[in-house]
């Protein structure tokens, strides 16, 4: 069966300044994992292709298919807040994009796929965990609903890759998207005053995400919408990223980039997991905070496209970024609401601010109490929510807070609650211990996660559901890049 990928490469018709093309380093012995054949039919290729032994030497880079322009993409970028003038595509490459079933247009992209100009000291590759884990994250969340980019497939290579840990398989992860435009490519060409290429980013941006968005004013406000959505239900399955560094916040609102990445277990509203955020920048209710930080990075960029008047520009550009705290306290009050069944008229002020407090309320008496975070909310629905506290003494008067709420609606929307409230998510503990089995050459254990996690609103077996116990809690992740 012939590999036929309709690719209609638009990112590289842009000048040649926005990237290097290149080709991807061949592996040794590419070796198939898995293909997500449901993704591969809505992008128009054959699944049974992309598993094929042709199939496999593009998945792993070893050939290049017709019609694909690969490229490394630059960008810049704060990280941690401090900035990097070049950062880029250091090992990944930008096959091209296609046009999905709805229209949309797709990028395809490899990851690990070798060394490129950006790649600095690294050696270009991945190894076998990172990409478990972003294949097995990323389809989660897609699974519940979060705008993420996703995983296509993901192979072997049959070469070592070094690391901390010592010599681990290598991998390579093909990752589609609505695209790779970040924060960080702006700031790349604003840091260059390169005002022309700003211009062609954002007219690029808008025609390609926000039809609907005439300037760049309107682009800042759609992405400043997006952000406030994708942030807003980032909280709401208690998912905390890890590495919001403005390299890692695309212009499409998607999350991604699953490095550190991690799912609470018990609630902590300041919870860090990854090793890297020694002052935790990028807690889980920092979040909003480091969104409104990047945005504002963003509109920096976009200044000369406001408004010839710098001052100008700068008034509106910071009265737009002031709208991120409200617009995202309504997002994030739509997610809670639902998770808790409630219902009410949007333009009832007193009752929204009553509902805040509820909901606020809620998360103490579960930080308080030690309470499991998905099998609280997991539990509302059915009355076992205490079962998710170490101390449920703290729930039980906010429980007659609540009962009085949902009275006064009739009840709870149960519905909503069904579609809010994973059952399961991808805990550390088995994505940890899932890749381990792994590297031992078992990949069971990855694709049981993977099929029950795709599946979050079912029922699913105990040991996906229950909080790990005290030696099996992992308490930080790393990039392991």
């Amino acid at each position: 069966m012939t590999l036929q990928i309709p690719f209609d490469n638009s990112y590289a018709r842009l000048p040649d300044r926005f990237y290097v093309r290149q080709t991807a380093d061949p592996v040794t012995r590419p070796g198939l994992i898995v293909i997500n054949a449901g993704l591969a039919a809505d992008l128009g290729i054959e699944a049974e292709a992309l598993a094929s032994e042709p199939g496999l030497a593009v998945l792993a880079g070893n050939a290049v298919p017709e019609g694909a322009v690969p490229l490394a993409q630059a960008y810049a970028g704060h990280q941690f807040g401090g900035w990097s003038p070049q950062l880029g595509d250091g090992r990944a490459l930008l096959l091209g994009e296609v046009l999905d079933g709805s229209g949309n247009r797709r990028d395809i992209q490899l990851k690990g796929s070798g060394r490129t100009p950006f790649s600095r000291m690294g050696d270009g590759r991945a190894w076998l965990g990172p990409v478990l884990r972003e294949y097995v994250v990323s389809e989660a969340m897609h699974a519940m609903g979060i705008p993420s980019t996703r995983a296509l497939a993901a192979v072997t290579t049959g070469d070592r890759v070094f690391r901390e840990g010592g010599a681990m398989p290598g991998a390579v992860l093909t990752r589609v998207a609505a695209s790779h435009i970040r924060v960080g490519t702006f700031q790349y060409f604003a840091a260059r005053c390169d005002e022309d290429a700003v211009r062609l980013l954002a007219d690029h941006a808008r025609t390609r995400h926000y039809p609907q968005a005439d300037t760049a004013l309107d682009l800042l406000n759609a992405v400043i919408d997006a952000q406030a959505r994708l942030i807003a239900k980032w909280l709401g399955v208690g998912f905390i990223h890890g590495v919001m560094n403005t390299d890692n916040m695309t212009i499409s609102g998607e999350t991604i980039d699953y490095g550190p990445c991690a799912f609470m277990d018990r609630f902590e509203a300041g919870k860090v997991f990854s090793s890297i955020d020694q002052f935790g920048r990028y807690a889980y209710n920092r979040q909003p905070d480091i969104a409104v930080w990047n945005i504002a990075q963003l509109a920096t960029c976009l200044l000369p496209l406001i408004d010839p008047d710098q001052d100008r520009a700068v008034e509106i550009a910071t009265k737009a970024v002031h709208r991120f705290p409200e617009v995202f306290a309504l997002e994030w009050l739509a997610v809670f609401r639902a998770k808790l069944g409630l219902t009410a008229d949007p333009d009832d002020e007193d009752l929204a601010e009553a509902d805040s407090h509820l909901i606020n309320d809620l998360l103490s008496a579960m930080e308080t109490g030690r309470a499991d975070f998905t099998n609280t909310f997991a539990g509302l629905a059915t009355g076992t929510a205490d079962r998710a506290f170490a101390d449920p003494a703290p729930l039980a008067p906010w429980q007659l807070r609540y009962a009085a709420r949902l009275a006064q609606q009739g009840g709870a929307d149960a519905a909503a609650m069904a579609a809010a409230n994973p059952q399961v998510i991808p805990r550390n503990h088995l994505i940890e211990s899932m890749i381990s089995r792994a590297v031992e050459g078992d990949l069971a254990p990855f694709r049981a996660l993977l099929e029950t996690v795709t599946a979050p609103f079912a029922p699913a077996p105990e040991n996906f559901t229950r909080p790990p116990e005290p030696d099996e809690e992992v308490r930080q992740t790393f990039c392991g890049t």
